[in-house]
């Protein structure tokens, strides 16, 4: 029974790599995420896209960076995710 309640807690949270869109926001980024999905109907695949806004604690991210987010407790209405770090600079 401890060993259930252990599992839990530490739960595996997602990781995931996108693009800052916006910077405007104090300690926020808007985190583009594409990915591609198969139509079940014509078997196309269709690009899709997710905007996640992340917490950046020290205001480093700027537009056009790739950055890994990871998720975490909610930090606001609309931030439920943390920027890991910055995969590559915008050029």
């Amino acid at each position: 029974m401890a060993e259930n309640s252990e599992n839990t807690k530490s739960r595996r949270r997602r990781v995931l790599q996108g693009v800052v869109t916006s910077d405007k926001m104090d300690k926020t980024v808007v985190v583009e995420v594409r990915h591609r999905v198969q139509h079940r109907t014509y078997k196309k695949y269709v690009s899709r896209r997710v905007r996640y806004k992340a917490h950046d604690a020290k205001n480093e991210c700027g537009v056009g960076d790739h950055v890994l987010i990871i998720e975490s407790r909610p930090l606001s209405k609309d931030k439920r995710w943390r920027v890991q770090r910055i995969v590559e600079r915008a050029r």
